[in-house]
């Protein structure tokens, strides 16, 4: 969950006129850590991802699928590390495999 700008700037005021995290951690209904983390960096605006790692390696997939059609869904979950469900829905995505 991504925090307004003012709210993080009024937890950091907080912080930096006195008050403690664990107090402002409690007031603002902020985790310690993320408070932490908003007093070292210089800029609070939130940052946005450009990229996120899959868990899926969808080319090592579409490999396996031509490789080994018939072999079940649950099976081959297995072996990529990954749950039944995101396995299907990384062939529905594709139904090119």
């Amino acid at each position: 969950m991504a925090y307004s700008l003012d709210y993080r700037q009024k937890v950091v005021n907080h912080v930096e006129n006195g008050g403690s995290i664990t107090k402002a951690a409690a007031i603002f209904k902020v985790g310690r850590a993320t408070i932490y983390r908003w007093l070292s960096r210089e800029d609070l605006r939130p940052t946005q991802v450009k990229h996120r790692q899959r868990k899926l390696d969808w080319e090592a997939l579409k490999k396996d699928v031509e490789k080994n059609p018939l072999i079940k869904i649950s099976r081959k979950s297995k072996n990529f590390f990954c749950q039944t469900e995101c396995h299907l829905l990384c062939l529905k995505k594709n139904e090119n495999y």
